[in-house]
C-alpha cells in the first residue's frame, strides 16, 4: 500500500512510517514515499491508500506540494478507500476536517483519519494501528 505525505518538521513523516509499520504487521507492505518522490497518476491505479501533510498556515494543506498533489488526487479518489493523517501545532484539527469532506466530496471511502499534535506519542500509534486495521484489515 502507498502512503504519501509531506512534513514540515518531521513529525507528520514518523507518522507515516509508524502506519507503515502498522500495515507490515498486519502482513501487508507499505510504500512510504514523500509527496515531492511521486506523481499523482501513481496512486490512480491503488484502491487503498494513505496521505499524510501536516497542518499549515491557518490550518491548510502545505500550499507548494500537498494542495496541488490532493487537487490531482481528487479527480480519480471517487470508489478509493482512502487514509488521512497529519501533525499541527495549533488549532483544532479543522484542516484534518476539511480535507476529509473534501476526499468525501470527491466521493472517496474516508476509511478514517489520525491527527498528533507535535510529535506522535503511544495514543497516536494506537490510532495509527486501528487505522492500517481498516484500511488493510
Amino acid at each position: 500500500m502507498k502512503i504519501v505525505y509531506w512534513s514540515s518538521t518531521g513529525n507528520t513523516e514518523r507518522m507515516a512510517q509508524m502506519l507503515g509499520e502498522e500495515i507490515e504487521k498486519l502482513g501487508g507492505s507499505a510504500e512510504v514515499e514523500e509527496v515531492s518522490s511521486v506523481s499523482p497518476s501513481a496512486l490512480e491505479k491503488e484502491t487503498v491508500f494513505a496521505l499524510g501533510c501536516s497542518a499549515m498556515g491557518d490550518e491548510e494543506l502545505d500550499e507548494g506540494e500537498m494542495e496541488p498533489f490532493v487537487q490531482e488526487v481528487e479527480k480519480f479518489a471517487s470508489g478509493k478507500k482512502i487514509g488521512l493523517f497529519g501533525s499541527y501545532d495549533w488549532g483544532d484539527g479543522e484542516w484534518m476536517r476539511r480535507w476529509e469532506a473534501r476526499m468525501k466530496e470527491a466521493g472517496a471511502d474516508v476509511a478514517g483519519t489520525v491527527i498528533a499534535n507535535n510529535e506522535p506519542g503511544e495514543e497516536d500509534q494506537e490510532h495509527l494501528a486501528e487505522l492500517a486495521k481498516k484500511l488493510f484489515g
